[in-house]
């Protein structure tokens, strides 16, 4: 029997990927020196993107006696040691494999940040597959960052299946155009008015995880 393919965003989806930046921040900022407004700057350009070239400019801003990699290595373990991903969801993605699902990770970002998190939060053991983007220079919304998180779930984009994620273009249109139905976490601002609307809204990952296993029912029951 064909097994139905689910892929999840991680940061901000699986993780809560902002809470993490704020303590992080908070404790850079103290180590260093960094006044309120440097703090509010440092944040503001790891929220955008975290990468070596990131740090090499904080590095270059304060001063800083570490070298580059020093300092990314520092964040790469410390963002690890602060995020964290429910029990509830971690019990659902077994669930999901359980009832015949194949569940992925698609996230952008840079490998070694994003496989570190994926590993301390215990998520890399309940899934099938995980593509990051600098893996491949492929980020989301291009449908080839879709088509290799699905191969490395064994399976492929033409046998359908489903895109969970907070981002309304990069996970929801993104998934779209790669012929995914899309489920959007929508635990914060409203759902942007001129935009193909998502297949289905959700507070948070366990309220998908619990959609996706009731349609995975009615699948069932419907194939018999």
């Amino acid at each position: 029997m064909q097994r139905l393919l689910v892929l999840f965003d991680l940061d901000n989806t699986l993780v809560d990927r902002r809470g993490a930046l704020v303590d992080w921040v908070t404790g850079f900022a103290t180590r260093h020196g960094l006044e309120a407004e440097e703090q509010r700057y440092v944040l503001s350009l790891v929220a955008k993107q975290a990468y070596p070239s990131t740090f090499d400019a904080i590095r270059s801003r304060y001063r800083l006696a570490m070298s580059t990699a020093e300092l990314w290595h520092t964040y790469c373990t410390d963002i690890a040691a602060l995020v964290s991903c429910q029990a509830g969801v971690l019990d659902g993605l077994e669930e999901l494999r359980a009832a015949g699902w194949r569940v992925g990770v698609a996230t952008n970002g840079a490998a070694d940040i994003q496989r570190a998190k994926l590993r301390a939060t215990g998520i890399s053991e309940r899934v099938d597959g995980v593509f990051v983007s600098e893996e491949a220079d492929a980020r989301k919304p291009q449908t080839r960052h879709f088509a290799l998180a699905a191969a490395r779930c064994g399976t492929v984009l033409g046998d359908g299946g489903w895109m969970v994620g907070d981002n309304p273009v990069n996970d929801i249109g993104g998934g779209r155009s790669a012929g995914l139905r899309t489920i959007w976490i929508g635990d914060g601002p409203s759902w942007p008015p001129d935009d193909p609307e998502p297949d289905h809204v959700v507070p948070h990952a366990r309220a998908a995880i619990d959609l996706l296993l009731l349609h995975s029912a009615d699948h069932t029951r419907t194939a018999a």
